[in-house]
């Protein structure tokens, strides 16, 4: 009997655990009653302060003193497998006054203020209390003086480090324009293009002189030499742009009015080519391959009026002494250019065994400075709109290199022409230059570009001034 009694009790609790047994999983009617479930097993924590007011009203899961074994019978409803904490009324009225103290500022002591304020402008820069931008009533305070946003620098910076430079001005890698220039000498020595005032492009080509209209595009043949064997060898216009001096591989110094086209005079004083021009006024220097310099007054008939003798090949020894002489170079100067802001200082460049350019107080006849430009250095030419000057090279880069002056730091390269620069020329704005090359073209390229404000103001000044020729060419 009591073996049967037994069996019969454990078949009535086998049978009271068949609705547990059979029921879906707790975290299933987790889910019915309080949406998804959180992922994982479910897991008992402490209460946190936040949480404390939450389900206060709740009827308690157990009531306090049952016996532990009557509270393991089946849930009465599902989800009853949630741990509910019991909170007397006592511990709610605890909590309130916990809370309400810690929110209330009247037991603040005055060391205890002033170790908060401390702490908030360590950290913030500024005290909070005295700089809230949200306010309930009136206008937002402005942020402390010197205050910056962390934030704002971090997500409002640039990510490339660019944004800190200066913004300087642009200049065009690539020329403006090519033109063709065949059969152009390829003499170091020689000088073989010059831009007019009236913009006008004057190019050596061989034995004929071409003009080239920059603001028509036109070209006019304006001579070629009557023996072919014969070269030009030197251009440059007056000032006012209306006469053109021309040196020729036999010797002469040739005149010429653009307006008639027609050659005006033909000046011989020279026993060897002419190789470089260049005026003053009415008076015309002419440097020949003997090393001898010759200044012609081209209104009077008896044109040689001196001579310089020092030089002793392609430019000058007699009737005056040089005031200076610069003996640095280790190679040939030909790129010689005054600065035109500084009637004092002298830029030059030396040839392949040389490659550095110095800048000169030809009063003191110090080196101001120099820089080596790794190149064979064939002209230079100062910028009128900038304190900056052009250099075109040879050997080995072949490119046009901008320099600021007087620091001597490189602004921009520009490179295209494939054999060596010969000749630079300025537009008569000063914004573009011409480079001749030995590989047959003319390149401009807008690299002084000057601010259209400024630009009519310098306009308006020029057209003021009057032409410092009055006597006519004879």
């Amino acid at each position: 009997m009591t073996h049967f009694g037994f069996e019969s009790d454990l078949h009535t609790l086998l049978r009271l655990d068949a609705p547990i047994l059979n029921a879906p999983p707790a975290r299933w009617q987790r889910k019915a009653r309080d949406g998804p479930a959180a992922p994982g097993p479910a897991t008992l924590s402490p209460m946190k302060p936040s949480n404390r007011a939450h389900g206060a009203g709740r009827t308690p899961g157990r009531t306090p003193g049952k016996s532990a074994s009557k509270t393991q019978s089946t849930p009465s409803k599902a989800g009853g497998d949630r741990y509910i904490p019991h909170r007397s009324a006592m511990q709610m009225e605890v909590a309130n006054f916990l809370l309400t103290k810690e929110n209330d500022d009247s037991e603040d002591t005055p060391t205890k203020k002033e170790q908060q304020k401390t702490w908030a402008v360590n950290l913030n820069g500024f005290d909070v209390e005295e700089a809230k931008i949200l306010r309930l009533s009136g206008k937002p305070q402005n942020a402390p003086e010197g205050y910056q946003n962390n934030l704002k620098v971090l997500y409002s910076q640039k990510a490339t480090p660019g944004s800190s430079r200066k913004n300087g001005r642009y200049i065009p890698s690539m020329p403006d324009r090519i033109l063709d220039a065949p059969e152009i000498r390829n003499d170091y020595y020689l000088n073989l293009i010059d831009w007019s005032s009236q913009n006008f492009l004057a190019v050596a080509l061989d034995n004929s002189v071409y003009l080239w209209n920059y603001a028509s595009g036109e070209i006019i043949q304006l001579l070629q030499m009557e023996n072919p064997d014969d070269y030009v060898s030197a251009v440059s216009w007056i000032k006012e742009g209306n006469y053109l001096a021309i040196g020729t591989s036999n010797a002469e110094v040739q005149l010429w009015d653009i307006q008639q086209q027609k050659r005006l005079r033909n000046m011989t004083s020279h026993s060897s080519r002419v190789g470089s021009l260049s005026w003053n006024s009415y008076i015309l220097s002419s440097g020949a391959r003997t090393g001898h310099i010759h200044h012609h007054d081209v209104r009077v008939a008896e044109h040689h009026v001196a001579t310089l003798a020092g030089h002793t090949q392609e430019g000058d020894s007699g009737d005056f002494a040089p005031i200076q002489t610069f003996t640095q170079h280790q190679g040939a100067v030909k790129a010689v250019a005054w600065c035109p802001w500084q009637s004092n200082v002298l830029a030059t460049g030396g040839g392949t065994s040389d490659r550095h350019i110095r800048i000169w107080n030809v009063c003191s006849g110090t080196c101001l400075n120099t820089v080596d430009a790794h190149s064979q250095v064939c002209a230079i030419l100062w910028s009128t709109n900038y304190k900056e000057f052009i250099s075109g090279h040879g050997f080995a880069q072949n490119q046009l290199v901008v320099w600021k002056y007087p620091t001597m730091a490189k602004v921009t390269e520009l490179k295209g022409h494939t054999a060596r620069v010969l000749n630079l020329t300025m537009s008569p704005d000063g914004s573009m230059v011409a480079s001749a090359s030995a590989d047959e073209t003319l390149r401009l390229w807008r690299c002084f570009e000057m601010d259209p404000v400024k630009k009519k103001e310098k306009e308006k000044a020029g057209s003021a001034k009057s032409s410092i020729i009055h006597q006519g060419i004879r």
